[in-house]
Parts: structure tokens; C-alpha cells; sequence
């Protein structure tokens, strides 16, 4: 698949980005690439490969799910600022 400076404009435009003209016909070649390495990436047949977690065969060691800390929930809240209902309530920032 090989794109258009249109395109490019296009997709900048739409990510509200603002691109000069040299960068233009940069990423219209870097963009280029990487979707003709995925075009050739898809061409691959994989019908027989079972897909892998990770290449090395390894399993995730696990611990116990035991509680290794006192619940101090009730602490926290008390030295906060503000808490209603079990939240901590913090000043509203939009900007």
C-alpha cells in the first residue's frame, strides 16, 4: 500500500497535527513502509502455528494469595482531608 501526501495531510489533520512540508514527505515514506512490512507480515500463511504466550516455554511462579498487611483503611481515611462514604473526595480540575 503506498500513500498519498493527501493522506498524510489528511490523517495530520485529523490528529490535530501540524506538520511543514518536509515532514509531510517524510512520514508519507515512513508510513509507507510500515504498512507494506504489514502487508508482508499478513501474507505469511499461519494456519499451522498455535500461537504463543512467549517463546521460552517458561510458567509464571506463583505465591499463596495470603494477606500479608493489616487492613488500615479506617486509619487513612481518618487523616484525610476529606472522605464521604468510604471515598476520599479531592477539589474538581478541569481545565
Amino acid at each position: 500500500m503506498h500513500l498519498e501526501r493527501k493522506d498524510v495531510e489528511r490523517v495530520a489533520h485529523l490528529a490535530r497535527l501540524s506538520i511543514n512540508e518536509i515532514e509531510v514527505q517524510d512520514y508519507t515514506h515512513s508510513l509507507t513502509s510500515a504498512l507494506e512490512l504489514a502487508e508482508q507480515m499478513n501474507s505469511v500463511d499461519t494456519s499451522g502455528i498455535e500461537p504463543m504466550v512467549q517463546p521460552l516455554g517458561l510458567t509464571q511462579r506463583l505465591r499463596e494469595d495470603i494477606v500479608t498487611e493489616v487492613d488500615q483503611r479506617e486509619y487513612f481515611q481518618s487523616i484525610a482531608p476529606d472522605v464521604e462514604a468510604g471515598l476520599y473526595l479531592v477539589p474538581k480540575v478541569i481545565e
